[in-house]
Protein backbone atom coordinates (compact mmCIF):
# COMPACT_ATOMS: atom_id res chain seq x y z
CA UNK A 1 0.00 0.00 0.00
CA UNK A 2 1.06 3.84 -0.75
CA UNK A 3 1.50 6.13 2.24
CA UNK A 4 0.35 8.82 1.25
CA UNK A 5 -3.41 10.45 0.79
CA UNK A 6 -3.92 8.16 -2.22
CA UNK A 7 -5.32 5.73 0.41
CA UNK A 8 -8.32 7.78 0.67
CA UNK A 9 -11.18 6.73 -0.92
CA UNK A 10 -14.12 8.84 0.97
CA UNK A 11 -16.59 5.53 0.72
CA UNK A 12 -18.52 4.20 3.86
CA UNK A 13 -16.68 1.24 3.60
CA UNK A 14 -12.86 1.60 1.85
CA UNK A 15 -12.80 -1.70 -0.22
CA UNK A 16 -8.70 -2.71 0.63
CA UNK A 17 -7.10 -6.39 0.93
CA UNK A 18 -8.19 -5.83 4.19
CA UNK A 19 -12.04 -4.59 3.61
CA UNK A 20 -14.62 -7.08 5.86
CA UNK A 21 -11.50 -7.42 8.69
CA UNK A 22 -11.57 -3.44 8.50
CA UNK A 23 -15.36 -2.61 8.73
CA UNK A 24 -15.12 -5.57 11.47
CA UNK A 25 -12.36 -3.94 13.60
CA UNK A 26 -14.24 -0.85 12.94
CA UNK A 27 -17.24 -1.62 14.29
CA UNK A 28 -15.58 -2.10 17.26
CA UNK A 29 -13.83 0.94 17.45
CA UNK A 30 -17.28 3.00 17.07
CA UNK A 31 -18.40 1.08 20.09
CA UNK A 32 -15.77 2.73 22.17
CA UNK A 33 -16.60 5.63 20.45
CA UNK A 34 -19.94 5.24 22.05
CA UNK A 35 -18.61 4.56 24.79
CA UNK A 36 -16.90 7.74 25.11
CA UNK A 37 -20.18 9.69 24.21
CA UNK A 38 -22.02 8.34 26.76
CA UNK A 39 -19.25 9.84 28.89
CA UNK A 40 -19.51 12.93 27.97
CA UNK A 41 -16.24 12.81 26.01
CA UNK A 42 -15.99 13.66 22.74
CA UNK A 43 -16.69 10.13 21.11
CA UNK A 44 -13.82 8.84 19.28
CA UNK A 45 -12.70 4.96 19.78
CA UNK A 46 -9.49 2.82 18.97
CA UNK A 47 -8.56 -0.62 18.84
CA UNK A 48 -4.88 -2.32 18.16
CA UNK A 49 -5.15 -5.51 16.54
CA UNK A 50 -2.18 -7.74 16.38
CA UNK A 51 -2.50 -11.35 14.32
CA UNK A 52 -6.09 -10.68 13.89
CA UNK A 53 -6.45 -10.55 18.11
CA UNK A 54 -7.59 -7.59 19.68
CA UNK A 55 -4.92 -6.62 21.96
CA UNK A 56 -6.26 -3.13 23.26
CA UNK A 57 -9.12 -1.01 22.99
CA UNK A 58 -10.06 2.83 24.07
CA UNK A 59 -11.54 5.81 23.94
CA UNK A 60 -11.42 9.35 24.69
CA UNK A 61 -10.88 10.19 28.28
CA UNK A 62 -9.30 13.69 28.82
CA UNK A 63 -12.06 14.94 30.84
CA UNK A 64 -12.67 12.47 33.37
CA UNK A 65 -8.32 11.86 33.64
CA UNK A 66 -7.63 15.95 33.34
CA UNK A 67 -4.92 15.02 30.73
CA UNK A 68 -5.01 16.67 27.50
CA UNK A 69 -2.87 13.65 25.84
CA UNK A 70 -6.00 10.77 26.90
CA UNK A 71 -7.04 10.88 23.65
CA UNK A 72 -8.56 7.24 22.44
CA UNK A 73 -5.15 6.48 20.44
CA UNK A 74 -2.81 7.53 22.75
CA UNK A 75 -4.96 5.44 25.92
CA UNK A 76 -4.73 1.95 23.18
CA UNK A 77 -0.75 2.61 22.61
CA UNK A 78 -0.26 2.28 25.64
CA UNK A 79 -2.42 -0.29 26.81
CA UNK A 80 -1.42 -2.29 23.69
CA UNK A 81 2.26 -1.61 24.95
CA UNK A 82 1.28 -3.28 28.58
CA UNK A 83 -0.14 -6.17 27.13
CA UNK A 84 2.91 -6.59 24.49
CA UNK A 85 5.54 -5.78 27.31
CA UNK A 86 7.20 -3.71 24.37
CA UNK A 87 6.69 -0.31 23.60
CA UNK A 88 7.13 -1.35 19.92
CA UNK A 89 4.15 -2.27 19.01
CA UNK A 90 5.38 -3.90 15.00
CA UNK A 91 3.59 -5.86 12.83
CA UNK A 92 -0.18 -4.31 14.91
CA UNK A 93 -3.08 -2.09 13.13
CA UNK A 94 -4.87 0.97 15.04
CA UNK A 95 -8.19 1.43 13.78
CA UNK A 96 -9.70 4.66 14.72
CA UNK A 97 -12.90 6.90 14.42
CA UNK A 98 -11.56 9.83 13.46
CA UNK A 99 -8.53 10.57 11.48
CA UNK A 100 -5.33 11.19 14.47
CA UNK A 101 -4.18 14.28 15.37
CA UNK A 102 -0.50 15.31 14.76
CA UNK A 103 -0.07 14.34 18.52
CA UNK A 104 -1.46 10.65 18.15
CA UNK A 105 0.13 10.44 14.55
CA UNK A 106 3.57 11.01 16.79
CA UNK A 107 3.21 8.52 19.07
CA UNK A 108 1.92 5.90 15.78
CA UNK A 109 5.42 6.40 14.80
CA UNK A 110 7.40 5.89 17.61
CA UNK A 111 5.57 2.92 18.69
CA UNK A 112 6.25 1.89 15.02
CA UNK A 113 2.93 0.61 14.60
CA UNK A 114 2.71 -0.75 10.91
CA UNK A 115 -0.86 0.42 9.82
CA UNK A 116 -3.32 2.99 10.65
CA UNK A 117 -7.13 2.80 9.41
CA UNK A 118 -9.73 5.52 10.10
CA UNK A 119 -13.09 6.53 10.17
CA UNK A 120 -13.88 9.96 9.71
CA UNK A 121 -10.94 12.93 8.30
CA UNK A 122 -10.70 15.54 10.81
CA UNK A 123 -10.48 19.07 8.90
CA UNK A 124 -9.81 21.08 11.81
CA UNK A 125 -6.58 18.51 13.21
CA UNK A 126 -5.89 15.64 11.08
CA UNK A 127 -2.38 15.02 10.76
CA UNK A 128 -2.47 12.33 7.90
CA UNK A 129 -4.36 13.62 4.86
CA UNK A 130 -6.40 16.66 6.59
CA UNK A 131 -3.88 19.17 7.43
CA UNK A 132 -0.94 17.27 7.53
CA UNK A 133 0.40 14.21 6.13
CA UNK A 134 2.89 12.56 8.03
CA UNK A 135 2.86 8.98 7.61
CA UNK A 136 3.78 10.31 4.14
CA UNK A 137 7.21 12.19 5.48
CA UNK A 138 9.54 9.86 4.32
CA UNK A 139 12.36 12.10 6.47
CA UNK A 140 10.81 9.98 9.33
CA UNK A 141 12.87 6.50 10.65
CA UNK A 142 8.72 3.99 10.12
CA UNK A 143 6.85 4.65 7.71
CA UNK A 144 3.21 4.02 8.74
CA UNK A 145 0.37 2.47 5.99
CA UNK A 146 -3.06 3.69 6.29
CA UNK A 147 -6.38 3.24 4.86
CA UNK A 148 -8.95 6.39 5.40
CA UNK A 149 -12.71 6.28 5.31
CA UNK A 150 -13.41 3.03 6.31
CA UNK A 151 -17.11 3.40 7.76
CA UNK A 152 -16.57 6.84 7.54
CA UNK A 153 -20.63 8.06 7.46
CA UNK A 154 -21.11 6.29 10.86
CA UNK A 155 -17.81 7.54 12.50
CA UNK A 156 -18.51 10.88 11.08
CA UNK A 157 -22.60 10.73 12.56
CA UNK A 158 -21.46 9.74 15.61
CA UNK A 159 -19.30 12.84 15.96
CA UNK A 160 -22.02 15.43 14.56
CA UNK A 161 -24.87 14.15 16.96
CA UNK A 162 -22.58 14.83 19.80
CA UNK A 163 -21.75 18.27 19.10
CA UNK A 164 -25.31 18.48 17.99
CA UNK A 165 -26.51 17.48 21.29
CA UNK A 166 -23.67 20.14 23.08
CA UNK A 167 -25.20 22.92 21.17
CA UNK A 168 -28.60 22.30 22.21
Amino acid sequence: MKQNADNYKGSEVTMTPHGEVDALYMALALEEAATAAAEGEVPVGAIIVSDDRVIARAHNRPIALHDPTAHAEILAIRAAARYAGNYRLSGTTLYVTLEPCLMCAGAVIHARIGRVVFGARDPKGGAVVSLGRVFADTRLNHHVDFTGGVMEGMCAEILSSFFQQKRL
